[in-house]
């Protein structure tokens, strides 16, 4: 980093910082906001849509169609219907 003479050379530096700074924030926020990946624990949520998983299921509709209801992933469907099996088998 070079020195600042003027004040027009610090302003334009204030200015860049400002840009910078901002570009980070966003960056933060977006880090704030994302989902961490991974396996729920059986929390609230979990047990809202595993209870909507098991009354569909149990409905007749297919793994497929409570996915796409729930906005969940097809292979999470399948955990939840691993975990159905052992409870129905009392394990």
């Amino acid at each position: 980093m070079k020195n600042i003479t003027t004040l027009d050379a610090a302003l334009k530096r204030i200015e860049e910082l400002e840009k910078k700074n901002a570009e980070l924030r966003e960056e933060l926020d977006y880090w704030k906001k994302r989902k961490a990946s991974g396996r729920q624990k059986h929390n609230a949520k979990w047990m809202n849509v595993y209870n909507d998983f098991v009354a569909c299921y149990e409905k007749g509709m297919s793994v497929m169609e409570i996915a796409e209801r729930n906005g969940i992933s097809e292979r999470s469907m399948y955990r939840y219907k691993a975990y159905y099996e052992q409870m129905k088998r009392g394990i």
